[in-house]
């Protein structure tokens, strides 16, 4: 094998990111390999059999707060705003998704939905977003109603298919991340910077790595690579993998994707419709609305969550719950010997939740407090 200076385990947002960092800042050179076929890990895409450009691995929308990381990545594409829109089918009605004011006035009596909307601006404000978890602790009747209203419709049920677990059994964190919006903006995302790549994520991904001093190898396992014992290492797959499950296995949960070509312009209404009630799926997503493509056939992706299967299917979810972050603490002990050496970081490596932009920013991050400081070996 060439000589490398450095390793990087996975062609995703984390290690395409590092790998783009050390090139091109260092002058080192990378050997990024990843076991499947293709870049841009879970964020891929590709034109189906009907010529619509489809997410591989179910709808990424990207949408981020910082500076930082858009700047970073409009190095490497053009972008197509977008404003994400999801319905969700509450009582055979869709209605937005985070539940706002336009959605109490569609499932309540007009005077009931006033007197809860006069409640809510009294007590957070024209504009908030009000967690869920923080709305059911309130001591006022009628927000107490609705919590539990929008908890048992909106999210209970869409929990329970999401994570196999109900939401008392899930870290907290969990239910805080479900607000209610105290406004009629139908937007899902609230974020500054909210736009799709405009000819998509692989081929983001594909300028990303377009270095001499990156190598990239495809449908290789790092176990299967000869000994290059002078590289550095990131690794951004599942931890517990790596070190071969010594503590035994975390807990993930994965995704079954049904993907649907309909003979119409359009399917649905919006990007993307939510079944937070019956049905063993959970959501439905119409690729052309994330796209702008324009045709006379589209697309769906329809999402059937499941435990995950070491070697059958893929982990995307980390499960937040106690008993798993400490075993990944276990875990990530065992590379305290080698903390110049190697390196975790990603959703799996890092066994946390994280937005595209999250990951972005926790691979600049650190490439610039830790590894750009690196003696060089």
């Amino acid at each position: 094998m060439a000589r490398h200076d450095w390793i990087i385990v996975g062609a995703g947002f984390t290690g395409a990111v590092l790998a783009e960092r050390i090139a091109s800042e260092l002058g080192q050179r990378v050997l990024v390999i990843d076991r499947r076929q293709h870049v841009a890990g879970n964020a891929h895409d590709q034109l189906d059999a009907a010529g619509i450009l489809v997410h591989t691995y179910g709808p990424h929308i990207f949408h981020t707060n910082s500076p930082k990381v858009w700047a970073y990545l409009s190095r490497f594409t053009e972008w197509r705003p977008y404003f994400h829109r999801v319905l969700g089918m509450i009582e055979g009605q869709l209605v937005p998704i985070p539940f706002n004011l336009n959605a109490l006035y569609a499932l309540f009596p007009p005077g009931l939905a006033a007197r809860l909307e006069d409640r809510l601006t009294d007590r957070y404000a024209y504009g908030a977003r009000v967690p869920i978890l923080q709305l059911r602790q309130s001591t006022d009747a009628d927000l107490k109603m609705l919590a539990q209203y929008v908890y048992q419709q909106v999210f209970e049920g869409y929990t329970k298919k999401q994570w196999g677990l109900a939401p008392d059994e899930l870290d907290a964190s969990v239910t805080g991340r479900v607000p209610v919006l105290v406004s009629r903006d139908d937007r899902y995302f609230q974020d500054t910077y909210q736009a799709m790549p405009r000819e998509g994520y692989t081929r983001l991904f594909e300028r990303m790595l377009d270095h001499p001093n990156i190598e990239v190898q495809l449908g290789v396992e790092f176990a299967d690579l000869p000994s290059a014992p002078d590289a550095r290492v990131v690794f951004t797959g599942a931890i517990d993998e790596f070190y071969r499950y010594q503590f035994g296995p975390l807990e993930y949960r994965s995704l079954r994707f049904v993907f649907e070509t309909h003979e119409v312009e359009h399917y649905q209404p919006v990007g993307t419709v939510n079944f937070p009630t019956n049905f063993d799926f959970t959501r439905t997503t119409e690729q052309k609305y994330l796209t702008g493509q324009r045709s006379p056939r589209t697309t769906t992706i329809t999402e059937y969550p499941e435990a995950h299967r070491p070697g059958e299917n893929e982990a995307y979810y980390p499960v937040p719950r106690e008993v798993n972050q400490t075993l990944y603490q276990r875990y990530l002990a065992l590379s305290s010997d080698d903390a110049d050496r190697l390196f975790f970081a990603g959703r799996l490596a890092d066994y946390k939740y994280y937005n595209m932009d999250q990951a972005v920013a926790r691979a600049l991050q650190l490439f610039e407090q830790r590894i750009a400081t690196l003696p060089r070996s």
